[in-house]
Order: structure tokens, then C-alpha cells, then sequence
């Protein structure tokens, strides 16, 4: 038995028809509806469909003026190559102490009571706007980053195990960097560009962007250095240049093709920018 839908009712398989805001008009053949309920009883269905378009072919001749790195960071969420910074929402910790103050009222109340009930419902709803509002921050952002750049150039970031540190993990958490890459990665796809990922070893912080010297340490604490050829350097653009360098070496080991390099090799780093997603 097949699924199909209407402008205000969906069908599955051993069920009447179910009514249902349809927001987004549907074209094309569809193959298959999953029903889901979040936390706090909302129920959805999504429905996938085959339009018939085929998927654009990556692009194989890359300019290199379009080609961005992007280092992540907990102050600020995203720093790309060419110096712009984009500050980071922390959403978690601007509605910790409305989350705290309703998970309090929950803890007090008795098991199975209808208070609880009610007090577990207000926890979700708060919980779901702070979700809500990290992603459609995320999606905007990386809309921005595919639609401007043919390929988007990030690190392997090894999450689980950054978050072991107790001091941190919170901020990382709340960042949420795994879920923006994910975001990127399939924007991408679907334009046919690319979303690189390099080594997570790679030391992007500690290696000059100009003339490629390896610093022996770089503790958290330096927010900006000058290497000895005298390149003055911000921490996070001069890690984002260097990230975008390795990004094109890999794109150029895979066989595409790139323009005269117009990145930051040769010239200091050291210049800032405004955040272009306001925060």
C-alpha cells in the first residue's frame, strides 16, 4: 500500500487519513513518509521525495578566490581565511537559568502527579527553542558560507574527546560545530560544491601562514603572534589560512583543478572582520 499526501491530509500504510499543515508544496514522486513526536508532543512526517532532478556534477575547475578555511572557536563560532569572524550565539548559556529554574521545579515535584507532568512539558518546550533557535542560526550561516564559496575548507574536529575536558565541554557542546559541518556538507552537495575536511593533526595554529614555520608551542592564552620572517598574526585567521592552503593541496590531490592561489601565503594574516551572521 502506498503513502501519499494532499494540502492538508497525509496516507501511510493501516491508517485513515491524517490531517496535517502542509507547509511546502510537493513536487515530484513521493517514496516515503516517516512520522516522528519530539519531547514535547508535537508530532511530525517527513516526506521524501524523487523530483526527478538529477544532482549537479562537482565543480572540477575551482577558482581560488572562492575557496575558504574555517577554523572553529568557542568565542567566536566561525573564523574563515579572508578575516571574517563570526561571534558565537552560546544560546545554551544565555537560557541556563530558565532551564535550571524548571528542571528545579520538576525535581520537586511527585512521580507520576500531573504537576509533573506539566513541569516536564515546560523543560521540553525550553530545551526545543534553545535546539530551535542553534539551528536555524547554523542554517543560515552555512547557507551563507556554500552560496559565497565553491569549497569550504574545515578541520577534523575529534569532539569526544575535546569535550572530556570538564572546563570546556559545555562551550563546545553549546557550539554545536559537528552539527554546523553536517549542515555544510550536504548544502554543499546539493550545489555541487565541495566541503573538504583535513587531518585533525594538521597544526594549523602553530604554523606561520607566510612562510610556513612551525611555532614550538602555542598555549591558549596567545590570541595573536609575530613570527620571526615578521608576519603578525591572529591566532584564529592565521589557523583558518592555513587550514584553506591544506584544503587546496587536497582538492588538487584529488584531481581538480584550482587558479592562481590568491589566499593568505605571502602576504600577514593579521587583519580582523565583523561577524557576518549577526549573533
Amino acid at each position: 500500500m502506498s503513502v501519499s499526501a494532499g494540502d492538508n491530509w497525509i496516507k501511510v500504510p493501516k491508517c485513515a487519513p491524517i490531517k496535517a499543515k502542509v507547509h511546502r508544496e510537493i513536487t515530484g514522486k513521493i517514496k516515503s513518509i516517516t512520522l516522528s513526536r519530539d519531547t514535547t508532543g508535537k508530532c511530525y512526517a517527513s516526506i521524501l521525495v524523487d523530483d526527478g532532478v538529477a544532482q549537479p556534477k562537482p565543480i572540477t575547475d575551482l577558482d581560488a578566490a572562492k575557496i575558504v578555511g574555517v577554523d572553529m572557536g568557542i568565542t567566536d563560532l566561525a573564523i574563515t581565511s579572508n578575516g571574517c569572524k563570526t561571534g558565537n550565539p552560546r544560546f545554551l548559556k544565555k537560557a541556563y537559568w530558565n532551564l535550571r529554574r524548571k528542571q528545579k521545579a520538576l525535581s520537586r515535584c511527585n512521580k507520576g502527579s500531573k504537576g509533573r507532568a506539566k513541569a516536564r512539558l515546560l523543560l521540553a518546550k525550553a530545551h526545543e527553542r534553545v535546539a530551535n533557535a542553534r539551528n536555524d542560526f547554523q542554517h543560515k550561516l552555512s547557507r551563507q558560507l556554500i552560496d559565497e564559496n565553491q569549497a569550504v575548507i574545515v578541520e577534523t574536529l575529534g569532539v569526544k574527546n575535546m569535550v572530556k575536558n570538564r572546563r570546556l565541554a559545555k562551550a563546545i557542546s553549546d557550539s554545536g560545530w559537528s552539527s554546523l559541518i553536517t549542515k555544510m556538507e550536504y548544502k554543499a552537495r546539493q550545489e555541487g560544491k565541495h566541503l573538504i575536511k583535513i587531518d585533525q593533526w594538521f597544526p594549523s595554529t602553530k604554523t606561520c601562514s607566510v612562510c610556513g614555520l612551525k611555532q614550538a608551542e602555542m598555549p591558549l592564552k596567545i590570541r595573536s603572534w609575530i613570527c620571526p620572517c615578521g608576519a603578525i598574526h591572529d591566532r584564529d585567521i592565521n589557523a583558518a589560512g592555513n587550514v584553506r592552503q591544506q584544503g587546496i593541496l587536497k582538492l588538487k590531490a584529488e584531481g581538480h583543478s584550482v587558479s592562481a592561489d590568491g589566499g593568505l601565503r605571502g602576504r600577514h594574516s593579521g587583519k580582523s572582520g565583523l561577524s557576518p551572521v549577526a549573533a
